[in-house]
């Protein structure tokens, strides 16, 4: 038996056969200790991944007493060696790890800290273009690597069972111009909304793919691992470096297939907010409390206000794009006419960023929102950089025509935050279009046709 670089049990060959082993791996994800009740009793446990220097990943758990000995001791990042722990086949439902067993550490196991293994990597991505996820058999895993496109808030709300839970969407998009939401949970959630702006590149390992509303969304698994804006340098994210290519040479504004669909519930808060009329949405706008709402309306775009009483309104602004210190992501902060960031202290690079006014209408009624940058971009089927660009060249006039051939168009699936907000000393509430999306016909087309049976039907 082939022993690893560093003269340890490979992973790779665990299994029912063998019993006298030692690896030698780093931990790359480990869960929380939870409790659970069983025909047995009650009792505690977590799971840990383990990756050794052969580039072998296996999925380890640890029960009861033994779990409550090594939580607090094994951390995530760090190498240990391994020995007497049982091996059985691995449960797919909860297991994503690409090896056939799982190994579960008992009494008698023995763990000692070992020195960092150089050879080891942090994580192991075995990454899946999101094409080809339109094709598999649902449900599945994957590792994805993209663009995040859109970004929802991060959302706290209570499950079923009492438990408190936070979640925030995120669209991915990569160079097979698909598209597909993936639900992040806790932590990862709760980081910065800065973190997730300016479209930044994105590594997740570990998406457990299920179907919803007719698409496919992703949900990132407690196991699994979110890397922002990954070191493209680095051999293992060549993959990643390919994307983030094919966003800047266009893929920015090119038209992406999406495999999930607006709208649901999960965990009973609306992902894209609950589906309502301009009318209706305009209602309980006005009745909004503490919490902010979503809503989704089906419209048509009628007009983008580029004058008010005869003065032109301005459409974009410069945004700055140095990165911040700590986390390499973009500034995206407002920048002055001279090209100074007061974020940052300094001038650098900048790029256009749009803010428009929108009148939006459907049978119902109308209304006016704000759009920012990715909505807007979504809304009018142009980048801030080709707004810029003909408004440069052709002038305002050049550029409000070309808006106007976006009106009534087509019919565009916008979701719409509503929330308090105070002005000049008063709540108000403050409606504004957070993403927009090109309507599915035929989900669409068979949410009319239930309208009209039910329609009939009480008559």
């Amino acid at each position: 038996m082939a022993a690893t670089a560093d003269g340890y049990f490979p992973i790779s060959e665990i299994s029912t056969y063998q019993n006298k082993w030692v690896i030698r791996a780093r931990i790359t994800t480990k869960s929380q200790l939870r409790s659970f009740n069983s025909k047995r009793g009650d009792g505690k446990v977590f799971h840990i991944e383990l990756l050794d220097s052969a580039g072998g990943e296996i999925r380890a758990s640890f029960f009861n007493e033994i779990a409550e000995k090594f939580y607090e001791k094994l951390q995530v990042g760090k190498c240990y060696t391994f020995s007497k722990g049982s091996v059985k086949v691995a449960n797919r439902q909860y297991n994503s790890c690409n090896h056939r067993y799982e190994i579960t550490f008992e009494k008698l196991t023995q763990v000692e800290e070992s020195e960092d293994g150089e050879k080891i990597e942090t994580v192991k991505f075995a990454f899946v273009d999101l094409r080809t996820c339109q094709t598999k058999n649902m449900p599945f895993t994957v590792d994805l690597c993209g663009i995040i496109t859109n970004a929802g808030s991060s959302v706290s709300f209570t499950s079923k069972d009492g438990k408190a839970l936070v979640k925030r969407e995120i669209t991915v998009a990569d160079d097979s111009a698909t598209s597909m939401n993936v639900t992040l949970w806790g932590e990862r959630a709760q980081k910065a909304d800065s973190d997730f702006q300016g479209n930044p590149l994105v590594a997740i390992k570990g998406v457990l793919v299920k179907e919803w509303q007719q698409g496919r969304s992703g949900s990132l698994l407690e196991s699994g691992h979110l890397e922002l804006n990954p070191d493209v340098t680095k051999p293992e994210f060549e993959v990643a470096q390919k994307v983030q290519e094919w966003w800047n040479r266009g893929g920015s504004s090119q038209s992406i297939s999406a495999l999930s669909q607006t709208g649901g519930t999960v965990g009973g808060i609306r992902t894209t907010g609950k589906e309502v009329s301009v009318a209706e949405m305009r209602k309980a706008a006005d009745m909004v409390g503490d919490r902010q709402e979503l809503f989704t309306i089906t419209c048509r775009l009628a007009v983008v206000q580029t004058r008010k009483q005869g003065e032109v309104q301005p459409m974009l602004y410069m945004a700055c794009q140095e990165p911040k210190d700590g986390n390499g992501l973009p500034c995206n902060k407002r920048i002055d006419s001279s090209g100074f960031c007061a974020a940052c202290n300094r001038a650098g690079k900048a790029a256009p960023k749009l803010n428009i006014r929108c009148r939006f209408s459907d049978f119902s009624d109308s209304c006016w929102l704000t759009c920012f940058h990715e909505a807007s971009q979504k809304i009018i089927s142009m980048s801030a950089e080709q707004a810029q660009s003909l408004e440069i060249s052709g002038g305002r006039e050049a550029l409000e025509q070309a808006l106007k051939t976006s009106f009534y168009k087509k019919p565009v699936q916008v979701t719409v935050r509503a929330k308090l907000d105070t002005y000049n000393g008063e709540l108000r509430s403050n409606i504004t279009a957070i993403d927009a999306a090109p309507v599915s016909r035929r989900t669409h087309g068979r949410a009319l046709l239930k309208e009209l049976e039910e329609m009939l039907y009480m008559a």
